[in-house]
């Protein structure tokens, strides 16, 4: 009777929730994003076709340029109001899903929606793929705060279902959404993480379907046929692949910290408003020289694919493009890095392999190399090597050579790992939390809490538990013998009436334990109180 009350229990509370905000947030995340996509594919053509009007007008030139500075005022006032729509949607969405950072979902959600298109009409180097797992997340929570404002514990699995999803709509990969919430969100894996992620993604996909082709938008990120597969004698084009990637990683995660050290520390004094105008103006001169200098990396990717670019011409667009993207990240612009640092692997990889063929290499050699290094890019860059893996069968059609993408994702992970670079989001995140921060002085606090009876810890592990972050549980006392009793996982199950002993580090107290008596339930008051 026992084991039934508790199966019941675990669909009512568990499965139940998981399927109906699954379906919520991944259809609305679907509709948004797509309707998203479709903005942003017209908005970057209004881009390129004003930059090829500017290029025969170049009289027009000082008024553009004024009109950037009002749009850097505008930007900087926004960003005031609106922190957290600043910078890269990833490295956001991770602070978020880590309870680092908090945010207003509807603000967050038009803020990004509205100033990233802002973005690609100037054509900064950045993407729309963070944008769309930032709005996802914002929806997750929309859908927890619209549907079920009094069970707020499921906001940051809801959230997370709302991130893969955008992953999953933005690049047509959904087993790589998937594991975007295990080995970059949370970086751990538990069954909880994996259901919630799986309704999210399933749901998003179906509506995927009947969306996208009703608004005339692709569902995938690139169109790229299957590359005929490497023989073993050829293996060694991994491992060239792999070494050059590693290391052009290293060298850009590096010049990563030296330009946040430069705007951070040597230009400390100057008005963000300034640093963005800077950051504009220098990006619609690069995109007078040469659209491929600027832009979302897209259609960049897609002339290296067919070899177009001259290798004179890639060096340069590395150094722009990698400055350029770098720097406004740096300084908040909103967009994402996801494209544009795989766009820039594209072309050491296009490098490599003009190096390849000009040495007597087969020119079938090429569109394989390129894919490798988007691979090597995404596993060394971003320091996620399994869902790079994936991500190279599902949206690049590498499934003929998958031993190659598993070998140049590890080797190039290896080398970064080797010289201790963090992870590009990572290290966004890191100075998008020391700004948001700033001032506030962390309290430690250590307490116990009593899981009541209805709360949503009941039945849960407590490594299935999102819990606030830097809250460690020191220690459970059990309510009755019964639940001493170990599952069939290993772990122990909590129950109503368990004692947990708890610590945890806060820049707000009111809120850590709002979330906490949203997990374990109200408290009931201490003596004196």
């Amino acid at each position: 009777m026992q084991r039934n009350d508790s199966a019941r229990s675990f669909i009512i509370n568990f499965i139940v929730p998981s399927i109906v905000f699954g379906f919520v947030t991944g259809t609305l995340t679907a509709l948004v994003v797509n309707l998203y996509k479709l903005c942003a594919k017209h908005v970057i053509e209004v881009s390129e076709m004003g930059y090829e009007y500017l290029r025969g007008h170049l009289y027009f030139l000082p008024l553009v340029i004024l009109a950037l500075f009002g749009i850097s005022l505008l930007f900087a006032f926004i960003y005031k109001k609106i922190p957290n729509i600043k910078g890269g949607g990833i490295p956001t969405s991770i602070a978020i899903l880590r309870d680092l950072v908090t945010f207003k979902w509807l603000r967050n959600l038009l803020g990004v929606f509205v100033m990233s298109l802002v973005t690609f009409l100037i054509g900064v180097p950045l993407g729309n793929e963070g944008p769309a797992v930032q709005m996802g997340t914002s929806i997750g929570r929309g859908s927890v705060y619209i549907l079920a404002r009094r069970h707020t514990a499921w906001d940051r699995y809801s959230m997370t279902g709302g991130a893969c999803s955008g992953f999953y709509v933005a690049t047509g990969a959904p087993i790589s959404g998937i594991l975007f919430a295990i080995e970059e969100a949370h970086q751990r894996i538990s069954p909880t993480i994996m259901i919630v992620a799986s309704s999210s993604v399933v749901f998003s996909s179906i509506a995927n379907q009947i969306f996208a082709p009703w608004l005339g938008v692709s569902t995938q990120l690139f169109d790229v046929a299957p590359m005929s597969a490497l023989e073993l004698k050829q293996l060694w084009v991994p491992l060239v692949v792999g070494l050059a990637i590693g290391i052009f990683g290293v060298l850009l995660l590096n010049y990563y910290k030296l330009l946040s050290k430069f705007f951070s520390k040597r230009l400390a004094g100057v008005k963000p408003q300034y640093k963005i105008f800077a950051i504009l103006t220098v990006t619609v001169i690069m995109g007078l020289v040469s659209f491929s200098n600027v832009s979302t990396g897209h259609e960049l990717i897609h002339q290296i694919f067919a070899g177009s670019v001259p290798i004179t011409l890639l060096i340069l667009v590395l150094i722009v493009r990698s400055t350029l993207t770098l720097s406004a990240n740096k300084n908040g612009i909103t967009g994402g890095m996801f494209i544009p640092t795989l766009a820039l692997g594209a072309i050491v990889a296009s490098i490599v392999g003009k190096i390849v063929l000009s040495l007597g290499g087969g020119e079938e050699l090429y569109g394989i190399i390129i894919i490798l290094g988007i691979t090597a890019t995404m596993s060394g860059v971003m320091k996620t090597p399994l869902t790079a893996i994936v991500f190279a069968i599902e949206a690049l059609s590498c499934y003929e050579n998958i031993l190659a993408i598993v070998i140049v994702a590890i080797l190039s992970y290896f080398v970064t790992e080797l010289f201790e670079t963090t992870s590009i989001n990572d290290t966004a995140m890191e100075g998008k939390i020391e700004e948001l921060n700033r001032g506030k002085e962390a309290k430690i606090v250590k307490e116990q809490v009593e899981v009541m009876a209805g709360a949503f810890a009941v039945g849960k592990q407590i490594r299935d538990i999102f819990w606030p972050a830097n809250l460690f549980v020191l220690s459970v006392k059990k309510a009755s013998a019964k639940s001493q009793e170990v599952d069939g996982h290993g772990g122990k199950l909590l129950h109503a009436g368990d004692i947990l002993q708890i610590q945890y580090s806060t820049n707000d107290e009111n809120e850590t334990k709002r979330v906490i008596e949203a997990i374990v339930g109200k408290q009931k008051p201490k003596a004196g109180e």
